[in-house]
């Protein structure tokens, strides 16, 4: 397939039944950009929305995000999850301001310097925001060009994310990138889907492999599906009237640099039940149980290692807390 006629076909495809409306295609500063394909990995562009725009609202320059402290993100972050993307973010903004006096570069090799940028991310901001060459793989890329030319293979693979790549490089056009770039992540996202892609009305159906030989549901190749561990986890919880103690998770670890009912290595001998909750995380799902003590209890074998403090119930959503922790909590404001 050559590739111009592979993106005048998306090009095409997208003028007409593209994606047009999205908050962070109008204007799409770098800045923007950043922002908007952090927040989309792994996060459907629905969850994605009120975030970016609240996000917007809060940091509106790099300037601005990168004066915030770490508890003013993590807490307007809270809820979205895969929370080392906003702490990346604050380090790119702090990155941007101090190397390159808080404006983009355009150069490859220097957006790749940026913390939390990867080569996709590189390319979107290549893309969307400079309208130049930049090539972009994601899931919905990946998906679609597998279906189209039939690559077989797990696409989380050297090899294969590697022929995927140069697929992408020999058919990104020199100009007018930016159309180009979001009518291929359409195509992925509103056509060629997961499950039941709407093969009719796809632009390539005539050239797809997957098409073709009735694949669709072979390609990509599944994933070999493994066991999810389980851990037992245990938290503390403490009130003082109407104050709970809080304390900031320790970094590198989950929910890191948020803040939480503390952490206990096992349940305390004298405590009482108060909640449990399961939660599934990319590579195990948590059991935790929160126990209760009284204010003149407490579990002396585990001295804090991490910042804590009491907080008022009313200020508590000013905190950053994990997803989890933040749906439990009134439910612990109910009890005795």
């Amino acid at each position: 397939m050559q590739t111009k006629d592979f993106a005048t076909t998306v090009l095409s495809w997208q003028k007409q039944h593209g994606r047009h409306d999205l908050p962070w295609q109008q204007p799409a500063t770098p800045y923007r950009v950043l922002v908007s394909e952090i927040m989309l990995q792994q996060t459907q562009v629905t969850t994605v929305i009120p975030y970016f725009q609240r996000w917007m609202d809060t940091f509106p320059t790099l300037e601005t995000l990168a004066q915030a402290s770490e508890d003013e993100v993590m807490a307007l972050w809270q809820g979205l999850g895969y929370y080392s993307r906003a702490r990346n973010l604050r380090k790119a903004a702090q990155y941007l301001v101090q190397e390159f006096n808080g404006k983009f570069p355009n150069n490859l090799d220097e957006l790749l310097s940026i913390p939390g940028v990867g080569p996709y991310t590189a390319g979107a901001i290549r893309s969307f925001a400079f309208n130049d060459y930049g090539p972009i793989v994601d899931g919905n890329v990946k998906r679609f060009f597998c279906r189209l030319f039939g690559i077989e293979g797990d696409t989380t693979r050297s090899a294969v994310n590697k022929q995927l790549w140069n697929k992408a490089a020999d058919l990104t056009p020199s100009h007018n990138n930016r159309h180009f770039a979001q009518g291929l992540l359409d195509i992925g996202a509103t056509l060629c889907t997961p499950a039941n892609p709407d093969c009719a009305r796809c632009p390539f159906r005539s050239q797809c492999f997957a098409y073709k030989h009735n694949m669709q549901k072979e390609l990509p190749t599944p994933k070999a599906k493994k066991k999810v561990p389980v851990r037992k986890s245990h938290f503390l919880l403490q009130r003082s009237g109407h104050s709970i103690q809080l304390e900031k998770r320790p970094q590198p670890g989950i929910w890191a640099a948020l803040w939480c009912l503390p952490e206990l290595s096992e349940a305390p001998a004298s405590a009482q039940l108060a909640a449990e909750f399961e939660h599934t995380f990319s590579h195990f799902k948590m059991r935790a149980s929160i126990w209760s003590l009284s204010q003149s209890e407490q579990v002396a074998e585990e001295a804090p290692h991490n910042p804590q403090c009491w907080v008022e119930q009313a200020d508590v959503a000013d905190y950053g807390l994990p997803s989890p922790i933040k749906k439990v909590l009134p439910k612990l404001w109910e009890q005795d």
